[in-house]
């Protein structure tokens, strides 16, 4: 028989004691791994802190985007009202101011146009 292979983790080998085949070899795990267990508990401690850090994070943005919708909303609400006041008032006022303010407007550009084509000069 030959002798039996020794690894550096801890894993030892020795023939299979279900007779047969030479090639089948048994593997033993020795207990000297409490280091990485105590390794691996530490891990899971911070991935459990860092998931509870998520999980804080998402429902403070989750409330922060609820109130912004809601903000919108309301936003939303009062340009639609304000329309519907300026469309009534635009009604019953009748078109003309909408002209008066086209007018100013062209006059406005035609005055800043010759005022800039002037001072070049």
């Amino acid at each position: 028989m030959a002798a039996p292979y020794r690894s550096s983790d801890g894993l030892s080998t020795r023939p299979s004691a279900y007779g047969g085949n030479p090639d089948e070899i048994q593997l033993r795990i020795e207990p000297d791994f409490d280091e990485e267990v105590t390794g691996l508990r530490n891990h899971v401690r911070r991935l459990r802190n860092v998931a509870q850090e998520i999980e804080s994070e998402a429902k403070f943005q989750n409330d922060f985007l609820n109130q912004l919708q809601m903000t919108v909303i309301k936003a939303q609400a009062g340009v639609k009202n304000n329309m519907r006041r300026l469309s009534k008032s635009i009604v019953w006022e009748g078109s003309n101011h909408v002209m008066h303010v086209v007018l100013f407007v062209l006059l406005l550009f035609f005055v800043v146009y010759f005022l800039s084509k002037f001072s070049r000069k």
